[in-house]
């Protein structure tokens, strides 16, 4: 061999070996880090550390503790499988992709990398448990494996609830819209699903890629069914119903339905308001689901920590989208009321957060681009629409100033204070609109869009919404 070439070689072996032994000295991590990512079904923002004093949420607390806070996130679309595909591929909902509950990221976008498949092609385990993908096997090919509890989806325990709806998977069979039984966590599926989620990790301790985990909570969705001890958690007497329990004639026809989610259950009248001791009863179940799923979040951050894994892993929180208990008399998401479109989410970056807060607005769409920047992998795929909320972690403001979510017909801006929708036609022109100042009116019962001296803003915030909604929208 040339001396030359050799003495280069030697050369440069020494310096790689010295900076092998300096990284490891001064605790560099050449691994890319492991994500934990933990979907909660109909989740709303009335959590401990979003000022809801009366949950009770301790673990959920406790991870905001250790947390970057998101006040003002919001879904781009407010019903489950639409969600899910669009928050996976980074994509808007358009008028014709990301519909409704049935939707699927390899169906309407078949060309887009999803965010699991992108890690996995950068060298991730991916693994989805429970439901994170609202169709199971949507995006089949981003998983090293999927799995999701067997037996009946509804999960009732009480014999009676089994034996008259014939396990029946539909609430359209005449179910119970909620359950209160004396059993283990394990008994219903998302207990099921914690146990799966910390086997996973116990599985993965020992890999040598870094994994992208998620794992699907099915709670608080319909029904309501969670053992006994959640419910006594909260005092019947002391629920009340929301101060927007009221439905304001300025508000368009087209901003309300009749729920039909919760109407299909066998214990809800088909037709006018909820009676408030069921609406009551309604709003405890949901409590009573919020607290079991924050028991079972608890036992997988624990085996984190008892693994080891937890200075190695960052951990997303989020729900699908918001969820109405009475607002504005309505139940459910499916509408374009902020209680259906905010939705929590905390973001825990070892070393980086540890109970911050944002106003910023951020969009669901963000997550895939923010996460993939934050374990180091670059060039993301075209069809990403989501810009990175990554300069929020090192204490700086965001560019976008605007979040875009729609439902159907209705497609809503929503910039600093103000919250403006419009009823579109499939050309793009409107036929209702309504718009709510939340500096004056946070919940949402005065509409502004009709009242003259709006009419400038209302125009202004009608070309914003067009600009924003993405170049593909009415496609």
């Amino acid at each position: 061999m040339n001396r030359f070439l050799f003495f280069i070689l030697v050369i440069t072996t020494f310096l790689f070996s010295c900076k092998n032994k300096n990284d490891k000295a001064i605790g560099i991590e050449h691994k890319s880090k492991n994500i934990l990512f933990i979907a909660v079904d109909d989740l709303r923002p009335e959590l401990n550390f979003y000022g809801a004093e009366h949950i009770k949420s301790p673990n959920l607390d406790m991870l905001a503790n250790q947390s970057l806070i998101f006040n003002r996130a919001y879904c781009n679309i407010p019903v489950c499988g639409a969600s899910r595909a669009s928050i996976l591929t980074g994509m808007r909902p358009t008028r014709k992709r990301f519909i409704d509950y049935t939707s699927r990221a390899d169906e309407d976008v078949p060309h887009a990398t999803s965010l699991p498949k992108f890690l996995k092609q950068n060298g991730y385990t991916t693994k989805s448990i429970g439901k994170v993908y609202h169709q199971i096997y949507d995006d089949s090919l981003a998983w090293d494996a999927v799995w999701f509890p067997k037996g009946n989806i509804r999960n009732y325990q009480i014999k009676k609830n089994i034996e008259e709806n014939g396990n029946a998977n539909l609430a359209v069979a005449g179910a119970s819209a909620f359950e209160m039984a004396e059993v283990n966590d394990t008994a219903y599926f998302d207990g099921k699903i914690a146990n799966r989620g910390i086997a996973e990790l116990r599985k993965l301790k020992n890999k040598e890629e870094p994994f992208f985990l998620a794992i699907g909570f099915m709670k608080p969705h319909l029904p309501f069914n969670a053992p006994k001890k959640y419910w006594d958690l909260y005092d019947r007497n002391k629920i009340e119903l929301p101060k927007s329990y009221v439905q304001p004639e300025t508000t368009p026809k087209e901003a309300f339905n009749n729920f039909g989610e919760l109407r299909n259950y066998g214990n809800i009248p088909m037709t006018g308001e909820i009676p408030n001791n069921l609406a009551k009863e309604l709003i405890h179940g949901y409590y009573a689901c919020v607290s079991y799923i924050d028991a079972q979040i608890g036992l997988v951050l624990n085996e984190l920590e008892r693994l080891g894994l937890e200075d190695d892993t960052i951990v997303v929180l989020w729900g699908d989208h918001g969820w109405n208990l009475g607002d504005h008399k309505l139940w459910c998401k499916h509408v374009t009321f902020e209680t259906a479109l905010r939705t929590p989410l905390i973001i825990k970056v070892p070393g980086k957060t540890n109970g911050q807060t944002t106003d910023d607005i951020t969009e669901y769409i963000d997550i895939y681009p923010s996460l993939t920047e934050l374990v180091g992998i670059k060039n993301i795929p075209e069809t990403v629409q989501g810009k990175s909320f990554v300069p929020l972690l090192n204490g700086e403001k965001l560019s976008k100033d605007y979040a875009v979510s729609k439902f159907k017909d209705a497609v809503t801006i929503i910039k600093g204070d103000l919250f403006y929708t419009e009823w579109i036609k499939d050309d793009g022109t409107a036929y209702a609109r309504m718009l709510f100042d939340h500096s004056i009116d946070s919940l949402e019962l005065n509409n502004l869009a009709e009242k003259p001296e709006y009419h400038q803003k209302v125009n202004l915030l009608s070309k914003e919404l067009r600009q924003n909604w993405g170049k593909d929208f009415l496609k």
